[in-house]
């Protein structure tokens, strides 16, 4: 592991150790709907628990994270980009549910993985699930597979580019096909990464910046 790499996560779990920006940091990435057409959410049931993993892993110079491109199918989410994850199954803990998720989603190995810490919870509105981010690392790049059903593709984010002053792009989108929405988001390799992964995202570059040099 370069030395560079073991210095930042050293001090990445000291900071997640303190209090976390949490909606602070989430606030500026949510999505505003435009015109008359607006979703309604409506849950009778409380939140499900669920999480996700945000998985550092150095290559070359820089440190980098995978997230996924969903099909497209009849639902919230449909086709957008996301951290793997997933609801939890019972009994599991939140660290349990993400490395679980991320060996189906992408293939990384649990036993192959170390745990940094985790960041503020976040309530997804349209699909009901309150949501843990687990912060982990992998020694050197893993080996990526894409789950076949649940994975169109895998896309690989560079964490110091969400640190430039211009990370942030603002965009009209159509969510779910039908409701159109002015996105915050960030762009990486290409693809708009807007809602719910922009906002946990923008928590973790907040907390980037407080120990990255």
């Amino acid at each position: 592991m370069p030395l560079a790499f073991e210095n930042f996560i050293d001090r990445l779990a000291e900071r997640l150790k303190q209090p976390l920006p949490g909606p602070r940091a989430h606030e500026p990435l949510r999505a505003t709907p435009l015109g008359a057409i607006k979703p309604v959410f409506q849950h009778k049931l409380p939140p499900k628990p669920g999480s996700v993993l945000i998985l550092l892993y150095p290559e070359g110079d820089t440190v980098k994270f995978p997230l996924t491109k969903r099909p497209e199918y009849i639902g919230a989410h449909s086709g957008q980009i996301s951290l793997p994850g997933g609801k939890a199954e019972e009994g599991e803990t939140s660290v349990q549910t993400a490395l679980r998720e991320g060996q189906e989603e992408i293939g990384v190995l649990p036993s192959n993985i170390e745990v940094v810490g985790q960041l503020s919870e976040f309530f997804v509105i349209p699909s009901n699930f309150l949501v843990t981010p687990i912060v982990a690392y992998q020694k050197s790049k893993p080996l990526l597979v894409p789950d076949p059903v649940e994975v169109v593709k895998i896309i690989e984010g560079e964490l110091g580019s969400l640190l430039k002053p211009d990370a942030v792009k603002t965009r009209e989108i159509l969510a779910a096909r039908t409701y159109p929405m002015m996105a915050p988001h960030f762009l990486i390799e290409d693809e708009i990464v807007w809602g719910a992964t922009a906002m946990m995202l923008n928590e973790m570059r907040e907390v980037v910046r407080d120990v990255w040099s």
